[in-house]
């Protein structure tokens, strides 16, 4: 069959984007994976499929691929992507919507700018909630919140854990561009105490409302930016009390900009999405 889709990226973070309303789409994950390589396919960190509503109190379906083929639960910069693709396909003319994940509905909402600004829900912070077995470990109070020591190759690391609708660790670097992002990445998204495996934050604070980040992400390996992992950094940041709401987050792909004011309320998240091209691929 030939297989119509969009090429996006928000702040470097790029996507396949498929419409699945008009096309039939039913993959395994060795084609999801096929697509999204970066030299016998198209190439992506993440696959994103747009499908109808399954009731009706949403919009849409979002359906999120990684490059490893497997589904996952949620992707900020993908979320963004996704409101600029229905609506310049003419699928929708609202510039709010709702939109079901499989982590839950969120709310974007296309700005006037260009911008797209998503209510990604409030962060998930109990560790059997992420998931993460913090048992037997001995956390320590900074702030609200509590760091939890993990052996990352022979040292210990010490770790933020919570959700946004997928798992992350954050951990605050001196120097996020001497942090060594892919040797400990992987061991860090593999760790046994995370069941469902973690996205990882190296997170350097620049000053209380600027912070630059990069995020080795589970089932991809680093990209240029992570909206989720932005998120869960400027939660953490500020619940340890070393950030401030408003936090610009720079990223090697761009910069994103997160609002949280606090305990149960929605972490807001803006930023830029951005069609690259349209394409029709063999499968």
């Amino acid at each position: 069959m030939k297989l119509k889709f969009t090429k996006m990226h928000g702040a470097g973070n790029d996507f396949i984007v498929i419409d699945a309303i008009s096309q039939r789409i039913d993959f395994t994950p060795a084609q999801w994976q096929q697509l999204a390589d970066r030299r016998f396919g198209i190439g992506a960190d993440q696959i994103l499929v747009v499908e109808k509503p399954q009731d009706g109190e949403v919009d849409f379906r979002y359906r999120i691929y990684n490059a490893d083929g497997g589904e996952v639960e949620q992707c900020g910069n993908g979320s963004r992507a996704f409101v600029k693709f229905v609506t310049d396909k003419g699928l929708t003319d609202k510039r709010a919507i709702r939109v079901q994940t499989l982590s839950g509905i969120i709310e974007p909402r296309l700005e006037a700018d260009g911008n797209v600004t998503v209510d990604m829900g409030p962060p998930v912070l109990a560790p059997e909630r992420v998931p993460f077995h913090a048992e037997g470990l001995q956390g320590k109070a900074e702030g609200c919140d509590t760091l939890w020591p993990l052996d990352i190759n022979g040292r210990t690391t010490w770790f933020s854990t919570l959700s946004m609708g997928n798992p992350h660790a954050v951990q605050a670097v001196d120097d996020v561009e001497r942090a060594p992002v892919a040797k400990d990445g992987p061991s860090i998204e593999h760790h046994p105490r995370f069941p469902k495996r973690v996205n990882a934050g190296f997170m350097q604070i620049v000053d209380r409302h600027h912070i630059k980040l990069r995020v080795f992400e589970r089932g991809v390996g680093e990209t240029l930016a992570c909206g989720t992992g932005s998120c869960a950094a400027v939660v953490a940041g500020i619940r340890r009390g070393l950030l401030d709401s408003p936090v610009r987050v720079s990223t090697r792909g761009g910069e994103l900009s997160i609002a949280w004011a606090g305990e149960d309320q929605p972490v807001m998240m803006t930023g830029p999405a951005v069609r690259v091209f349209e394409g029709e691929i063999e499968i």
